[in-house]
C-alpha cells in the first residue's frame, strides 16, 4: 500500500488559504468535489468534523491527518495540503498545524483505512520529511518528496 497509489500530484494543495480547522477541511473537500471524486462535499465535511469532535487528528509536529469513512465511496481518496502560516487544530502538542493529509475511505474498508493512516503517520514522523515538505517550492516538489518517502517504506 503506497500513498501514491491513491494520490496524484493534482491532489496536492501547496498553499492552503484556510485559517480555521473547519475551513481547512472545507478547502480540501472542495478539491475532491471539484475533481469529481465526491458528489456531496457538505456530507463529507460533516463526517470529518464529527471525527474531529472525538479528538483532534492533529498528531503534533505541525501535522494533522483528518480522516473519515464515506458511504458509497469506491476507493480511498487522499489530499495533501500545506499552510505556510499554520492553523490552530487542537493538535496534541498544542502547536499550529502546517501539513495536512486528508484521508477518506469507503465505509466498509476499515482495514485499508487503518493501513493508510499508519503509512501516512510513519512517513510524517520523519523530521527530514516534514522539513522537505515545508521547503518544497511547489506541487511538483511536494509530490516528489511524498513519492520518495513512500518508496523508502
Amino acid at each position: 500500500m503506497r500513498i501514491t497509489d491513491y494520490m496524484t500530484e493534482a491532489d496536492i494543495l501547496p498553499d492552503l488559504q484556510a485559517s480555521t480547522r473547519e475551513e481547512v477541511l472545507q478547502e480540501m473537500v472542495r478539491h475532491l468535489s471539484d475533481e469529481g471524486k465526491i458528489s456531496d462535499p457538505s456530507a463529507l465535511v460533516q463526517i470529518l468534523l464529527e471525527r474531529e469532535a472525538l479528538g483532534s487528528t492533529g498528531i503534533g509536529y505541525g501535522v494533522a491527518i483528518p480522516h473519515g469513512r464515506l458511504p458509497g465511496l469506491k476507493e480511498i481518496l487522499m489530499v495533501f495540503g500545506r499552510s505556510g502560516e499554520g492553523i490552530e487544530f487542537d493538535a496534541q502538542d498544542g502547536k499550529p498545524v502546517k501539513l495536512f493529509f486528508l484521508l477518506v475511505a469507503p465505509e466498509d474498508s476499515a482495514g485499508l483505512h487503518l493501513k493508510a493512516l499508519a503509512r501516512i503517520s510513519r512517513i510524517l514522523k520523519n523530521p527530514e520529511c516534514r522539513s522537505s515538505l515545508m521547503n518544497a517550492k511547489d506541487r511538483e516538489g511536494i509530490y516528489k518528496v511524498v513519492r520518495e518517502e513512500d518508496e523508502k517504506q
